[in-house]
């Protein structure tokens, strides 16, 4: 009962509006000060009815009135109040565009501080079902905000931006938004800020696959982090170079880390972590009831023992200083053993990690050639 007396009141102000903006013989122009008052009345009325249809058209119609009267400061209100009427009517289609005429409308008064407010609170309520339009508005707020120099709040949009990006897995895009953010944060010399942000730049060059940029974030911005920040990101840049999956998921559930922003936090969390470089030998296997191996009959001792210094020579001069392989023969009546053992858990440099993995391939071909000639 109360809602249909609050809507027979809002039509009453309807009413009240029109009648003020007829002209007469008397009355050449219409009033539309008083028309914009009244249907500013019957939106709230309607609002208070919860007839969100109606009350968002008296806004829009107050709007105009408003604007008709050069009076862009409250047009520019009004259509900021009928864009927040379509979260509560449920229809989004028109947020973003009653976003961009209140924006300009606040521009032309000389508020640039209430446009991309403005523009925030609809990227806001378009982030859930349309987040394209959503980061095209906290784009345009951020630069709204630069027209005043306004670098600090600039940057709150930019990082708002940044976030949806990474939401949306969108990497290459994230990475160059925050790097923007840091220029931003340069500007108002908030340093601590820039600290995390290359926190957060190194994670998204991860998530990109390039280690390279990521190491080069970390040189560039590295000098702006606390000492908590560089040890973490130096475990993490380390894993991720020498291929060691622990190192790199203990770094990752550091608490700074999770105590990120969400969005951060869970980049963190999915986070392909590098895979292992372990190198597994297959285990050797002994047929049941097989025949004695064949051996040459040109093979004697000192043959073996020749094959023996050959094939040690020949894997110390592939492997150089890492020497990772022992390679023992020696020989009874009828058999040759040899004996391939790797030394597990040598520190091997960093630079010659590559070329000592690509070493032990070669060596162990040429093992296994001159086994299968001599055996």
């Amino acid at each position: 009962m109360s809602d249909n007396k609050k809507i027979q009141e809002g039509l009453e102000f309807i009413k009240v509006a029109e009648k003020s903006l007829k002209t007469s013989l008397l009355k050449w122009k219409p009033d539309y000060e008083i028309a914009a008052e009244e249907y500013s009345k019957a939106a709230t009325c309607f609002k208070n009815a919860k007839s969100f249809e109606q009350c968002k058209g008296c806004h829009l119609k107050a709007a105009e009135c408003h604007r008709q009267n050069r009076s862009f400061f409250h047009a520019a209100k009004c259509f900021e109040q009928a864009l927040l009427t379509c979260k509560d009517l449920g229809d989004l289609r028109d947020v973003a565009q009653l976003a961009d005429r209140s924006c300009s409308l606040y521009q032309q008064h000389g508020s640039p501080d209430a446009a991309a407010s403005t523009l925030s609170k609809a990227a806001k309520i378009l982030e859930e079902t349309q987040p394209q339009q959503a980061l095209d508005l906290y784009i345009r707020a951020a630069d709204v905000a630069m027209i005043e120099d306004n670098s600090r709040q600039a940057a709150e949009y930019t990082s708002k931006s940044a976030r949806l990006l990474v939401k949306l897995q969108q990497y290459d895009k994230a990475a160059s938004v925050i790097k923007r953010e840091i220029g931003l944060h340069q500007q108002c010399e908030n340093i601590p800020a820039i600290g995390r942000l290359a926190v957060v730049l190194v994670l998204v060059q991860l998530a990109r696959g390039d280690t390279v940029a990521a190491e080069k974030a970390f040189k560039e911005w590295g000098n702006c982090c606390e000492a908590p920040e560089v040890q973490v990101l130096e475990m993490l840049l380390s894993a991720y170079d020498e291929e060691d999956p622990d190192s790199a998921k203990t770094a990752l559930n550091n608490p700074f880390i999770k105590n990120m922003d969400v969005e951060y936090s869970r980049l963190a969390r999915d986070l392909p972590l590098p895979k292992g470089s372990e190198i597994s030998l297959p285990k050797p296997t002994v047929r049941p009831h097989a025949a004695p191996s064949y051996i040459s009959p040109n093979v004697t001792a000192n043959n073996l023992n020749d094959l023996g210094r050959s094939c040690f020579n020949y894997l110390e001069e592939d492997v150089g200083k890492c020497t990772i392989f022992n390679v023992i023969c020696h020989s009874n009546s009828h058999e040759v053993f040899v004996k391939v053992q790797i030394l597990k858990n040598m520190q091997v440099k960093k630079k010659q990690n590559k070329r000592a993995k690509m070493n032990m391939k070669v060596a162990s071909v040429r093992l296994k050639h001159l086994l299968n000639f001599y055996c």
